[in-house]
């Protein structure tokens, strides 16, 4: 019997094309009906292929025999994954599907602001000619500033190349040999904003990222430069744009917004150009999401790959409390080695019972020092991630005889300049349900547990320093809720991380380093 597939969406004939002709599947499709109601019709459904339609739990109940839900595009929030997962349905998303389409519009949206192009067309529709008005730049030996060089950000400067564009790039993942095949120089952010003449944004919106782009960056900008979002609302702190744009003559062009839909728009009175979230708008990216989204469920069933699957099970046997610690270890080893670092090489070791999950279990890991890599994907993709930016992957033998008991061992080397190197060693345990971080470099012993706003200094170890970093806090109006001391008589250098009920200004934590005399201080979200 032929396995049934629903597409209740304009999406391109070819995903229907393929799975007909594969032979195993029947398809209907009809974007005529509500989602729900064509559902309802054809129950004995295997497979859902959507766009952005809703797929609630309304939804997956009216398909008992559903497996797979494939979203025909990156984004799946309209998808209840949750619940899915629940139902033992498969979810999977089709990511870098409309990678150029959206690289093209950036290009598009400097050149249309560049020349007027927009301005012009309705002036002399309405009887005018104003030449001189509307006289334009040129992008042609502009410098050009990509802020992320994921699979976007890699296309734009590729776009570029003809234009003879200076490329500058922020990514702190991708390797600077990586970079300079693609023909861009890697720079921190404060250099990319101080020099480029346009500025394009391609980075996910999270927790790190979240207005990211305020006063600090903006005033570095070069008075008429051009900040263009294709990525994500929320990047830019849109008071601080409203406060500095005047100041610094800047244009804005966007494409994205709190939601996708009709309606005033916070950003109307700041932008240059406004376009309905155009990225993926394109015959091309539809018709490649069409196919993949076919492909995908073909490989699915003929070959079990799983590597698009957004909402996987833990494996049978790993206790899901380990995920969450290889992330979160991950995450405090890459704060220690420095953000801004290039990373060159990750090294693992997993103890006790959780040495067979060591694939699983780098999912995590390259999830947590990059957002844009989603925890669902599985070791091969991880793998491949890895390998494209020039980082190398080692996962040693685990050595029994040290007694560590189910503990991870996470070992970062990054390049700081041209020639030197910073390591650093984090390794940690779950213990009665709780993560535990329980050494960190040479400090063994810390048993802290990784949850919520931390500080961290590492200084030479002398009286009165965890005094007067309390001190400080106290004066801040912060609370210390945990504490953990632990000094290197190998190094004379002492460790403390605090766990504090607020957030701790970027500000306040670098002057507690300065008074401290701290080798390394830093605050971080757990």
């Amino acid at each position: 019997m032929k396995k049934k597939v629903l597409i209740p969406t304009k999406l391109d004939k070819i995903a229907a094309e393929i799975l007909v002709n594969n032979g195993h599947y029947e398809v209907v499709q009809d974007d005529s009906i509500p989602v729900a109601d064509l559902a309802a019709r054809h129950a004995d459904a295997y497979a859902l292929i959507v766009r952005s339609e809703k797929i609630t739990p309304a939804v997956i109940d009216a398909l008992p025999g559903l497996k797979v839900v494939i979203r025909a595009g990156a984004g799946y929030d309209t998808i209840d994954t949750k619940y899915a997962r629940r139902r033992g349905v498969d979810v999977m998303n089709t990511p870098g599907a409309n990678s150029n389409a959206v690289a093209e519009e950036v290009v598009a949206l400097m050149l249309a602001d560049s020349r007027h192009i927009i301005a012009a067309d309705a002036n002399t529709r309405s009887g005018g000619w104003e030449k001189k008005a509307f006289m334009g730049r040129e992008v042609a030996g502009k410098t050009v500033g990509i802020m992320g060089l994921g699979n976007i950000g890699r296309l734009v400067a590729k776009r570029l190349m003809g234009f003879d564009c200076r490329l500058l790039g922020y990514d702190p993942v991708i390797a600077p040999q990586r970079a300079e095949e693609i023909g861009v120089s890697l720079v921190n952010l404060e250099t990319l904003f101080a020099e480029s003449d346009f500025i394009t944004l391609h980075v996910p919106l999270n927790e790190d990222t979240a207005n990211m782009v305020s006063d600090p960056l903006l005033m570095r900008m070069k008075t008429g430069a051009t900040l263009i979002n294709c990525a994500r609302n929320g990047i830019i702190d849109e008071a601080a744009l409203r406060r500095i744009k005047p100041i610094k003559r800047l244009r804005f062009l966007n494409d994205v917004y709190a939601k996708d839909e009709p309606g005033p728009k916070s950003c109307a009175d700041v932008a240059d150009i406004m376009l309905p979230h155009l990225g993926a708008s394109t015959h091309e990216a539809n018709w490649n999401a069409a196919r993949r989204a076919a492909e995908e469920l073909v490989e699915f069933d003929e070959k079990g790959i799983t590597s698009t699957v957004v909402n996987r099970d833990i494996p049978e046997g790993l206790d899901k409390a380990f995920g969450d610690l290889t992330f979160t270890l991950g995450r405090v080893a890459r704060v220690l080695v420095g953000r801004e670092n290039k990373l060159q090489l990750i090294e693992t070791s997993f103890y006790g019972s959780l040495e067979p999950f060591a694939d699983w279990l780098l999912v995590p890991i390259v999830a947590a020092i990059w957002n844009e890599f989603d925890r669902s994907m599985d070791a091969a993709a991880a793998r491949q991630f890895l390998k494209e930016r020039g980082i190398e992957y080692r996962n040693r033998k685990a050595d029994s005889r040290k007694g560590f008991a189910n503990s991870i061992t996470i070992d970062m080397t990054a390049n700081v300049g041209a020639e030197s190197l910073r390591c650093a060693s984090v390794r940690g345990t779950v213990a009665e349900n709780t993560l535990m971080i329980s050494r960190i470099d040479e400090f063994e012993k810390l048993y802290f547990e990784p949850k919520g706003y931390t500080v961290y200094f590492q200084y030479d170890d002398r009286p009165g320093v965890v005094g007067a970093v309390g001190l400080a806090l106290a004066s801040a109006g912060i609370n210390i809720e945990d504490v953990r001391h632990s000094h290197s008589i190998q190094s004379g250098q002492s460790l403390v991380m605090m766990r504090v009920n607020k957030p701790v200004p970027a500000a306040l934590v670098s002057q507690m380093g300065e008074e401290i005399q701290a080798s390394r201080a830093f605050g971080m979200t757990l």
